[in-house]
């Protein structure tokens, strides 16, 4: 089969090398899934250059999030167990871990269901308990985890704002039901939140981004309200002042999703639910900006990893010239 692999660390563009390998031999509780589709990630580029907290042994294949299909045909999303990613025409995961593909969804759409919109589910209803009427903050919101969260906070009845880069983001948050939306690059963040809010600011912040996106979480943050740290896309891990935080009275939460697989899986199966319910209604539909060919995995990682994607991009391992098979 062919997989892409990784025999050095370094940029994924740089270090992604497309090559015929065996198919892997699924382990104990383990099966052999042919890969519909594969979401990427920015881990899969952190991955790449040694940044992630997974490290697997050289050589891997990257590959985060997949649909997949089991021998006996069906549809389901999957984190294949690494070494053997999803950028690969076969993967294996854990077979207790499969999850329906819902019927709503296509291959790139499935793909693009679980740790995005897992992490927008656990980060606003789990940690910071929005509820219907608050308004929602949300950094990168056109990014994949961003416009998971922006859905996830129209479907919760919030009023959401969006924080993007760039006109075409700009453009993209305000499809994806953005009630208000800034373009960072063209606007501060600061003023402009709180003039949305007549002054008082987010009653929840989504934030993956970090640097100085969380520096502008903490200065409009309302009273009561809370920031949910998701990750560091800008690379810059702040250090939050915590006298800030006791004088504003806001909390500040974590949230590492990986986690819940072990600690509370029963969780994840119930989040799934909710989450396939919502695309049967039409509440949620992931944003997937491009379906590219296996060939052109290592680009585009290479351009998730550079912030230049809208979305979500899947890899399509059946797909011909670019087009989805």
């Amino acid at each position: 089969m062919q997989a892409w692999q990784v025999h050095e660390l370094g940029e994924p563009g740089e270090v992604m090398r497309l090559a015929h390998v065996e198919r892997p031999t699924p382990g104990e509780g383990q099966v052999l899934l042919r890969v519909r589709a594969a979401n990427i990630n920015f881990p899969d580029a952190l991955m790449c250059r040694g940044q992630y907290q997974v490290r697997p042994p050289l050589p891997f294949t990257p590959g985060v999030e997949i649909c997949g299909e089991t021998e006996d045909g069906r549809r389901v999303i999957a984190n294949p167990a690494l070494p053997h990613g999803g950028f690969a025409e076969y993967a294996v995961a854990d077979a207790a871990a499969l999850l329906p593909a819902p019927d709503a969804l296509d291959d790139a759409e499935a793909a693009a269901l679980h740790i995005g919109y897992q992490t927008g589910w656990f980060a606003l209803h789990r940690r910071a308990r929005l509820e219907a009427g608050e308004t929602l903050l949300v950094h990168a919101a056109a990014g994949g985890v961003g416009s998971a969260a922006v859905q996830l906070g129209k479907a919760a009845g919030a009023t959401v704002i969006g924080v993007a880069g760039g006109a075409d983001k700009a453009a993209a948050a305000r499809e994806l039901g953005c009630d208000v939306v800034i373009d960072r690059r063209e606007q501060d963040v600061v003023a402009a939140v709180k003039e949305a809010t007549g002054g008082r600011g987010a009653d929840v912040v989504f934030d993956p981004v970090g640097g100085e996106a969380y520096t502008q979480s903490a200065k409009t943050v309302a009273f009561e309200g809370r920031i949910v740290v998701v990750g560091f896309a800008s690379g810059a891990i702040p250090s939050p002042a915590l006298n800030h935080a006791l004088i504003k009275n806001y909390a500040i939460l974590g949230l590492h999703w990986g986690l819940y697989n072990t600690k509370n899986p029963k969780l994840v199966q119930h989040c799934h639910e909710q989450l396939t319910e919502l695309a049967a209604r039409g509440a949620i539909k992931p944003l997937v900006s491009e379906r590219v060919p296996l060939s052109g995995a290592a680009d585009a990682v290479q351009r998730v990893a550079d912030g230049v994607t809208t979305g979500r991009v899947a890899v399509v391992p059946a797909a011909e010239n670019g087009a989805a098979a």
